[in-house]
């Protein structure tokens, strides 16, 4: 007879479960994450080589005849498209670096590697807070895109076309107005994001047998290195030599510093007999080099903050008294209409008007200076805008064209064609 506890318990039974894992479905789902991680890493290990790709695409759609009259649209989409690549590529490349994943990198660097006070300047809010990464990257991205939305909206009609260019210049100036808020009333840098890391050039068949011949070398400095215990152990002492038959040294490294055989570090390699004075001021730090990151601008208050508000709202003001001109207009028999001079005159009005109530005391640092002077060089654009481009630059640039090889003169229509009918091609 059988006792109780040898009873199987039929109401405890449950039917077996299915084996754990992921199921097919969740394979499919996950793919997408695994080719951007597996995309990532081709960047972070070949950046140079996509550097060297981006920088042909983006100078072929420069390039192509023909480009903004029979398929304006999508040179410029490709155009737009590299830029955005690029955009995500510098994120990836910088992340990289500070995790440490670009040894190659750090290494092949000038030492020591002073970096500029704009980029100083930039990672340092980048990092710090993410609201100005994150408005930065969405002004960025309006750069990058508005001519091809201005492109695409004047199929609609001329009406749509001036609605986008507002509104893209009513984002862009509340961006950088939202970023002189984040900053605590700072001047406005451009670009707002850091530069991409620099990427040091591919190695040379030379370069590359030195290293298979570095590596030959250090295992067999293990091998010495393991011979001289023993020596001193069995209480020998002899001179250890390498294969050469010399006393170990170092290496010489790529960009010409010593590489300490033990300990890895690198001292830097002596300058030229005739450079000497160079680097050696290559090597001083200024200023601005040890300042902290907040203090390469100075807070603006009174007539400089309303010269960054003016700067800042000057091309959206010059994009609303264009629309309202209408003056790249036509009329309804087909003939352009003659263009308006206010609407030129009032945007350069408040750019002047921003560069002379700007602060031009002593506390301004060399960063302001230097971004005021960017600002200088980009008020040239306004020889290519509006009234004045109609009624004397273009006049100058067909005389020019007519005197260049066809070629040249072919691509310098096209651009005259771009310039003539698109709000963005002239926005600096």
């Amino acid at each position: 007879m059988s006792n109780p506890a040898d009873i199987p318990n039929l109401n405890s039974w449950s039917p077996p479960r299915p084996p754990k894992g992921p199921s097919g479905v969740k394979k499919i789902i996950s793919l997408p994450s695994q080719w951007i991680h597996l995309y990532d890493d081709f960047i972070t290990k070949n950046a140079h080589q996509v550097s060297q790709i981006e920088s042909a695409l983006r100078s072929l759609t420069y390039i192509i005849p023909g480009r903004f009259r029979d398929a304006e649209i999508a040179s410029e989409s490709i155009h737009s498209g590299v830029q955005l690549l690029s955009l995500y590529h510098d994120t990836l490349l910088r992340n990289a670096l500070s995790l440490s994943k670009l040894p190659a990198v750090a290494a092949s660097l000038p030492s020591p590697d002073i970096p500029s006070p704009r980029s100083r300047y930039t990672n340092f809010w980048t990092a710090k807070s993410a609201l100005y990464r994150r408005v930065a990257y969405v002004l960025q991205i309006a750069n990058y895109i508005e001519l091809l939305c201005e492109m695409a909206a004047k199929r609609r009609g001329e009406k749509s076309r001036w609605r986008v260019v507002i509104l893209l210049e009513a984002i862009k100036a509340f961006c950088r107005l939202l970023l002189l808020r984040i900053t605590r009333s700072r001047p406005i840098v451009t670009p707002v994001l850091p530069e991409r890391p620099p990427i040091p050039d591919e190695p040379s068949p030379e370069e590359e047998e030195q290293a298979e011949l570095r590596v030959m070398m250090e295992e067999e400095d293990d091998a010495i290195d393991q011979a001289r215990a023993n020596g001193h152990a069995n209480g020998q002492q002899k001179q250890i030599t390498n294969g050469n038959g010399a006393v170990k040294g170092g290496e010489i490294g790529p960009n010409g510093e010593w590489v300490m055989p033990r300990t890895g570090m690198c001292l830097p390699s002596l300058p030229a007999p005739g450079d000497i004075s160079g680097y050696l001021l290559s090597k001083v730090l200024t200023a601005d080099d040890i300042k902290p990151a907040t203090k390469l601008m100075n807070r603006l208050q009174g007539s400089a903050q309303l010269a960054e508000v003016l700067h800042i709202l000057a091309p959206l003001i010059y994009a609303v008294a264009l629309a309202r001109s209408r003056s790249t207009g036509t009329y309804p028999n087909g003939t352009r209409r003659k263009a308006s001079w206010a609407p030129w005159v009032i945007g350069l009005a408040v750019e002047l008007a921003a560069r002379q109530l700007r602060d031009r005391g002593l506390r301004t640092t060399p960063l302001e200076r230097e971004e005021w002077a960017r600002r200088g060089w980009a008020m040239g654009w306004w020889t290519m805008r509006g009234a004045f481009y109609q009624n004397v630059t273009k006049g100058m640039v067909e005389g020019v064209r007519g005197r260049m090889p066809s070629l040249i003169g072919g691509i310098l229509e096209d651009y005259e064609y771009l310039w003539e009918n698109y709000f963005f091609s002239t926005s600096a």
